[in-house]
Formats: C-alpha cells, sequence, structure tokens
C-alpha cells in the first residue's frame, strides 16, 4: 500500500476549491457540505495556498476574527508543501509527518489535480472498524 503512487490513492471527489477572495464562513460551508478538512486556495488555475481545520481553529476563532468578514487569503497557508501524483504514499506520509499537517496537495505541472490526507492511509478495513467501535462506544454511552 505504502508503495502505491498517490495518484490512486488521493481524493479527487472530495477535491474542494475556492477563491483567496472568498470569505471564511463560505468556505467553512463548503467543507461541511463535502465532509472535508482542507480547502484548497486556486488563483489563476495555479494553487495559491490551503486553509484547513486547524486554520479556522488557530487563525480564525482563536484570534477572535469574524469569519464573516475574513478572507481565506487573510488565514491560508500561501504556498504550501505539495506533491507530485507519481509519488509514493509512504513518501507523502512520511512528509506529513515530518512538517506536521494532515493534507497535502496533489499538483501537477502547478495545477491542483487532488489532495491525499492522513486519512488517505487508511485501509477501508480499518476505517469500518474504527467506525464500528465508535457506533458501539455512542450505544454504551447511551446505556
Amino acid at each position: 500500500m505504502f508503495d502505491e503512487s498517490v495518484r490512486y490513492v488521493m481524493e479527487p471527489r472530495k477535491f474542494l476549491t475556492a477563491a483567496p477572495e472568498t470569505f471564511v464562513r463560505e468556505a467553512a460551508k463548503l467543507m461541511a457540505a463535502r465532509n472535508v478538512g482542507a480547502i484548497l486556495i486556486v488563483e489563476d488555475d495555479r494553487l495559491a495556498g490551503i486553509f484547513t481545520e486547524r486554520d479556522m481553529l488557530v487563525r480564525v476563532v482563536a484570534r477572535g476574527l469574524d469569519a464573516l468578514a475574513t478572507r481565506l487569503a487573510d488565514v491560508m497557508t500561501r504556498a504550501p508543501w505539495t506533491i507530485d501524483p507519481d509519488a509514493t504514499l509512504g513518501y507523502a506520509l512520511l512528509l506529513m509527518h515530518k512538517k506536521g499537517f494532515r493534507h497535502l496537495p496533489v499538483v501537477q505541472e502547478g495545477k491542483p489535480i487532488g489532495i491525499v490526507s492522513s486519512r488517505s492511509a487508511m485501509d477501508p478495513d480499518l476505517e469500518e472498524f474504527v467506525s464500528e467501535a465508535n457506533r458501539r462506544k455512542r450505544i454504551a454511552a447511551k446505556r
């Protein structure tokens, strides 16, 4: 699995973009609707930045900024680390671990084509196991 190329494990269906002028509130609504933890900021078809759930917490909420009036350009991570679609998942995960982030834009010729998250490493069976464990916790908590 870790030798597979990023191209085959990236999440193109969850690939979400916005313009730098987009307000944080609108980006949050888009992220919630698509159930994703990051949005890629694109300008002239090129990757300009990334905005994540953690950015929302640290750069917006903790600073007391107004999500209705703050633009992504003001709180995004500019020129984020990226990965080529032909790199291995193992390399992508190592890079995310060493640099301390959970989302890595997949870029080809300067244009974003997808995103890899730390969740990409989770085997579907493991995801199902975690989901079942969480379900059982909720049931036990109700008793």
